[in-house]
């Protein structure tokens, strides 16, 4: 029998796995509904372009969104052998240390403030740029800058200093705000995914590790108030799986809390509402759902400055010999390389917008192609107030769950994104991208009135795919687990992934959740904590 089953290969998971292997003693099963990522455009960083269309995705959507004129938006969650860090962008941010110490002072979730969790952000990395209080080298997760950035991207930096932003060589570092290129999960030329990092050099060298594929977990087995394994289905055969030690759900902000309300964990009166056999009454499961909306502008450029027509069959023949030679060229690209940090609302208490410099136009699901050469500006605002919900349907766990992010419930996250789409259309009319940009497309010039550019944003909107908080870790009433990552009220059960975050992190999540599952790693096997990093005190801390 093993002793930990972890549901879901996500980022957390994948680096769960194999940091509780690698005590010989331990009997490790990680189990993963999706595929393995076998397919080329799993390793191409190029590949993002195909993720978010559908490739290696559940195929969910949120339930329509009342404050966007009840938009759908289409949501993409992964579902392969890596989860989020096969199928993103491979930006690696961290979001802001503020993000951390909030988690740690603020919600009262001890031993999580920035100073405590960066040592498990540098344990996991293998920077081949930086060495420094912040950054280290050695970690299984490669991270580099870009290898060949376009000229529009440099001049994207001027232009962005002209709007008066300072060059940030580092928005991991001393300070986030800024412009520049972002460092990427990218090593050698090729997506480094938590698969790829942390279960790939284990093959075949872990006798107590094990890895399912294409199996997919139904529900967690709890016996007199404890998790003692899971149902999972197979090939469309159902069977149990017993573990010794503790089951740990990690199938990310929509699966984790749609697996334990499944399993009847959850507010008991929307248990019984859809047929779910009420086995714990938590309330907080599948609220707290956090999300950064993305905004965007697209523009037609004076040339052939981004790889819009890479799409040509000739062109796209080069590129791939590009890559296969030199390991160069726009398939050696993550498309979205380079942006920065701003502070939409002044009094923040840290950079409350980011913006993607996306390479061309349409690179995501949903998002307009120029017939010309394009680039995209997107904008996030990063402190969204609105909260949502993940819900069930009904009892059978082959329905979507009911995801509503509940964007713009907060009149102050519209406010927000609309200023941010403002800032991002201010940086695109700087006079380092003149030479490169014709004209703005979209929303167009002629979109000027709040009303406006907000009509422009309900038909255009997506997520960022940054969904968090949704059995958020904590010390009251709502909180889901434990600052220890365990299920209140229930032994032997945790969760470790980004659903533990009280709030989303100011940045991407990639990295974030690949710290949560290092950290704990080291909390589940009792490890002393590493040891914190001296850093100075943030004063004055606020949700």
């Amino acid at each position: 029998m093993t002793d930990y089953i972890i549901t879901g290969a996500g980022p957390a998971g994948c680096a769960l796995a194999a940091r509780l292997s690698e005590d010989p003693s331990v009997k490790v099963l990680l189990i993963e509904a999706g595929g393995r990522d076998s397919h080329p455009y799993f390793h191409m960083p190029a590949g993002f372009a195909k993720m978010t269309k559908g490739i290696a995705s559940w195929g969910w959507s949120t339930v329509p969104q009342k404050h966007l004129n009840d938009r759908v938006l289409w949501y993409t969650q992964a579902k392969v052998l890596g989860g989020g860090s096969s199928i993103n962008a491979q930006i690696y941010t961290r979001g802001n240390p503020r993000d951390y110490d909030i988690w740690a002072y603020v919600h009262r979730c001890a031993g999580w403030s920035y100073a405590q969790v960066l040592p498990y952000f540098k344990r996991a990395e293998d920077n081949q740029r930086f060495a420094d209080t912040y950054h280290a080298s050695g970690g299984p997760l490669g991270v580099s800058i870009p290898i060949n950035p376009l000229p529009i991207n440099e001049a994207f930096i001027r232009a962005g200093q002209e709007y008066g932003l300072p060059y940030n060589p580092d928005f991991n570092g001393a300070r986030q705000e800024g412009v520049g290129h972002y460092q990427v999960t990218v090593r050698d030329a090729k997506r480094s995914s938590a698969a790829s990092a942390y279960l790939k050099p284990l093959r075949g060298k872990r006798p107590n590790l094990t890895v399912r594929t294409g199996t997919l977990v139904t529900r967690i087995l709890v016996e007199n108030g404890r998790a003692v394994g899971v149902e999972v289905v197979e090939n469309g055969e159902k069977s149990e799986i017993r573990c010794e030690r503790e089951v740990i759900v990690s199938s990310g902000a929509i699966g984790s809390p749609r697996l334990l309300l499944l399993s009847g964990i959850g507010p008991a009166a929307h248990l019984s509402e859809v047929g779910v056999k009420v086995v714990h009454d938590l309330p907080g499961v599948g609220e707290n759902l956090q999300d950064h909306l993305d905004v965007y502008v697209i523009a037609e450029c004076t040339g052939d400055y981004t790889y819009d027509n890479i799409v040509k069959p000739h062109r796209t023949a080069w590129a791939g010999l590009q890559y296969l030679l030199f390991k160069k060229g726009p398939v050696a690209s993550t498309l979205f390389e380079t942006g920065g940090f701003a502070y939409a609302d002044k009094s923040a208490r840290s950079p409350d917008i980011q913006f993607h410099l996306g390479s061309g136009s349409g690179i995501e699901a949903g998002v307009a192609r120029l017939k010309n050469a394009g680039v995209t500006l997107n904008s996030a605002f990063l402190h969204p107030r609105s909260r949502g919900t993940v819900r069930l349907k009904s009892a059978d766990p082959n329905n979507h769950p009911l995801i509503d992010p509940n964007y713009w419930s907060d009149p102050y996250d519209r406010a927000m994104s609309v200023e941010g789409l403002r800032m991002a259309r201010e940086i695109f009319r700087q006079k380092a991208l003149q030479p490169f940009i014709l004209a703005e497309r979209m929303p167009g010039p002629e979109i000027e009135s709040e009303e406006e550019l907000a009509d422009y944003v309900y038909k255009t909107c997506k997520t960022d795919h940054h969904p968090a908080g949704t059995c958020k870790m904590g010390v009251d009433d709502m909180a889901v687990v434990t600052p220890e990552l365990k299920v209140r009220g229930l032994e032997g059960l945790r969760v470790c992934d980004a659903s533990i975050m009280p709030i989303v992190n100011s940045s991407n999540t990639n990295a974030p959740t690949i710290m949560i599952g290092e950290k704990g790693a080291d909390i589940i096997a009792g490890k002393e904590p590493l040891p914190a990093v001296n850093l100075q005190p943030v004063p004055e801390l606020t949700q």
